[in-house]
């Protein structure tokens, strides 16, 4: 089988050329490259500490009607044991909708809607 037919086969290894000599150099995979489909949207290689996350901006940014929105990358909530937890607007978004149902439940349980 030759190299771009196999290519076609496996979407995620298509290695597109890039400058002067196609045969000399290749872009990463998208894999390789870790895209998103927006920079704030991507997670941070290096462990960071709550307080860095919390600073974090994925979108800021004026919106069609000229609005400015601003959308934090981490939402952080806390913990029942008092800890502050990270949660990552993308990667977390079901855990961030189960907190957003916990917080609109009255004591007895009942489902308040402000």
């Amino acid at each position: 089988m030759n190299k771009e037919v196999e290519s076609k086969n496996n979407q995620s290894d298509i290695r597109q050329p890039v400058g002067d000599d196609p045969n000399t150099r290749e872009q990463p995979t998208v894999q390789e490259r870790n895209l998103t489909a927006n920079p704030g949207d991507a997670i941070a290689e290096r462990p960071q500490s709550v307080e860095e996350k919390a600073k974090q901006v994925a979108v800021d940014s004026p919106d069609i009607t000229g609005d400015q929105i601003t959308v934090p990358t981490y939402f952080v909530v806390d913990e029942p044991d008092g800890e502050e937890k990270a949660l990552h607007h993308v990667k977390d978004a079901e855990e961030i909708s189960d907190v957003i149902r916990e917080a609109r439940v009255d004591e007895n349980g009942n489902r308040v809607w402000w």
